[in-house]
């Protein structure tokens, strides 16, 4: 039975978008798959792990009836790349596989029943829905998601801190060792909530959203919270736990303050990173008048040295970093100056930029 037949992108495209979330070994077989349904003129494409879930639908000109399918998704994709780009797929069913023609080609393909594919259920009601331009999302989360944990213990912190308050909406990512805040303004008002969302949908979401004007839907619900920008919908659980309060790690009184020029600090601290110690990544900034020395060091008796002319009237000071920690936040910012803020050498580092209340980047110190 012919079930569609349209062209390569239509299919390749959708399948892409979907792909991320398709564990490469699952204990449930069928989730290895991708839902295929067609139904009144649009082609739905599905894939979840139970955690996570996206959908993408598209307008399709197919006088085929309507159908419901699931197929091995990696094998779908690779077969669909493997054509040119002007190809006409043809896909055909009987029994259990899936015929996957065009021209000359031929694959046929394992399917299970559509029936059998577990999807996230979100009917409930609504706690809060908000509307926000997909650029200023997707540049909140690229200036914290660096600071997001990797499967630590403390599983709360595996994942980005939501805080949709008033008619602003702040994200926040911590690992225990630094911690990121960034802040923007919403069109619209709406009550304090918090929310952690994992890790994996972050890095999904991330790709779904484009530099544009065009709004992204967020809506949240007691333990799951749902994307939706234009065809592609994304529902996700959410972390159950208590956030660290991030205000009380926020330095408020340090008063040596450094003015850098974001780039040349980076540049400076891209070579001297070259000759740290691989394991600790430590690096040393040592500051005086007017002048801060990067200094670094590795077990071989290498060490690699850079000064650079900044703002600083405070303390003299010799402190330690994680270089990597420093390099995460000036890789992922685009202002051209950087404050940071000093107590004493056993005390947290932290940096803002100018004339910007809203971002924050607390680092811890290490011994050198």
């Amino acid at each position: 039975m012919l079930l569609l037949e349209t062209n390569r992108d239509t299919l390749l495209t959708s399948l892409q978008t979907v792909m991320g979330v398709v564990e490469k070994r699952h204990t449930l077989p069928i989730l290895s798959n991708v839902l295929i349904e067609k139904t009144n003129g649009s082609l739905s494409m599905l894939t979840t792990d139970l955690e996570i879930q996206i959908k993408i639908v598209t307008e399709i000109d197919a006088p085929t009836g309507d159908f419901s399918i699931t197929v091995a998704a990696k094998k779908m994709v690779d077969i669909c790349r493997a054509f040119n780009e002007k190809a006409i797929i043809s896909l055909e069913a009987t029994d259990n596989q899936l015929h996957i023609k065009s021209g000359k080609s031929r694959f046929n393909v394992q399917t299970l029943p559509a029936k059998d594919f577990p999807t996230i259920d979100n009917s409930v009601e609504a706690d809060n829905k908000i509307k926000i331009e997909q650029k200023k999302l997707k540049n909140l989360i690229a200036m914290v998601q660096y600071a997001m944990a990797q499967q630590d213990i403390r599983y709360y912190l595996n994942g980005m801190l939501l805080v949709l308050e008033n008619n602003t909406i702040t994200v926040v990512a911590t690992d225990g060792h630094r911690l990121c805040l960034a802040a923007d303004e919403l069109s619209e008002s709406m009550n304090k909530q918090e929310i952690i969302i994992p890790r994996k949908t972050i890095s999904e979401l991330t790709k779904l959203l484009a530099d544009t004007d065009e709004y992204v839907t967020l809506t949240v619900f007691k333990n799951q919270i749902q994307f939706e920008l234009g065809n592609t919908q994304l529902i996700s659980k959410i972390i159950d736990g208590k956030f660290p309060d991030y205000h009380r790690v926020i330095p408020v009184n340090h008063k040596n303050i450094l003015t850098a020029n974001r780039v040349a600090l980076q540049q400076s601290l891209q070579r001297a990173a070259i000759l740290s110690n691989e394991k600790f990544r430590g690096v040393r900034l040592v500051l005086s008048q007017n002048e801060l020395k990067i200094v670094c060091s590795n077990n071989e008796q290498e060490d690699a040295q850079e000064e650079i002319e900044v703002e600083y009237l405070g303390d003299p000071l010799d402190i330690g970093f994680n270089v990597s920690y420093l390099l995460d936040a000036l890789n992922h910012l685009n202002s051209e100056k950087i404050l940071c803020h000093f107590g004493d050498a056993n005390s947290s580092m932290l940096m803002t930029i100018v004339d910007n209340a809203n971002y924050k980047y607390v680092i811890m110190p290490m011994r050198i």
